[in-house]
């Protein structure tokens, strides 16, 4: 009975979009994290009577055929591109990205990385790095003594000194741009990993080339709509609770046929 695999596919289907949706709602607090969502499509049909095939009786084309369907599978889970609300820190090393663009860091083994979290820090040596410690490329180091640090919203950035009266410029922050984002790569730790369906990494000043700008002081929040992942969890259930009716019903009919004397 085919009923039974169709459902079973079906389920799993459910499954994985309730799997997509929980973490959604756990990285609602995650910085410049944008929500996921699962897609689907349908497998193939079993040809029972082809559109169009002629009749034996009076020789007419048969307007419709008769296909019947075998489930459904996952095709991706896309990122949904949204800016998040800006939520202000007062921190000299946050930074918001308004717009589109990704920050560049690199990686212990060398590659490129790219985040939309703008939490930065400031390392012992006075590089600007991730949360993690990466640090930002190109590579901006601040002096020990600098008292403050200023981020425009090109992404150059000053550093104040107690002996003097004008900032000075220590290093400018670029963003990078892709024709295609949604090829990313998640690698975890809010970094994502340039891939052949995103297309390389087209980098140039904020503000520049479709580009976003940066806002000092402020970071950007989750894009997660939590009424709606929680609307369409519950979706998710019913439709799974649904698929495994069919199974029962399907499980009914096998034993009412097993019962045939």
């Amino acid at each position: 009975m085919r009923a039974l695999k169709i459902a079973a596919t079906g389920m799993s289907a459910q499954q994985l979009r309730v799997e997509v949706i929980s973490n959604n709602l756990a990285n609602m607090n995650t910085t410049g994290y944008n929500a996921r969502r699962a897609e689907f499509s349908d497998l193939l049909y079993q040809q029972e009577t082809r559109a169009g095939t002629i009749n034996a009786t009076d020789g007419t084309r048969l307007p419709t055929g008769v296909q019947i369907g075998l489930g459904v599978r996952p095709t991706a889970v896309s990122v949904q591109l949204a800016q998040g609300a800006l939520s202000e820190t007062g921190g000299d090393l946050d930074v918001a990205i308004e717009g589109r663009g990704y920050l560049e860091v690199s990686l212990p083994s060398g590659q490129s990385a790219f985040t939309r979290d703008g939490g930065l820090k400031r390392s012992a040596e006075g590089v600007i790095v991730t949360s993690d410690g990466y640090a930002l490329a190109p590579e901006i180091v601040l002096p020990p003594d600098a008292r403050s640090v200023a981020i425009n919203a090109n992404g150059e950035v000053y550093a104040y000194f107690n002996d003097q009266v004008d900032a000075r410029l220590m290093g400018q922050i670029s963003l990078a741009g892709f024709s295609n984002p949604k090829g990313l790569e998640a690698i975890g730790s809010n970094l994502f990993r340039e891939t052949a369906a995103s297309g390389g990494a087209i980098t140039a000043s904020p503000g520049e080339d479709g580009l976003g700008t940066l806002r000092q002081g402020y970071l950007e929040d989750s894009s997660v709509d939590a009424v709606r992942e929680v609307t369409e969890l519950i979706e998710a259930q019913r439709g799974y609770e649904m698929n495994a009716k069919v199974i029962t019903a399907a499980d009914q009919m096998m034993g009412a046929t097993s019962q045939v004397r």
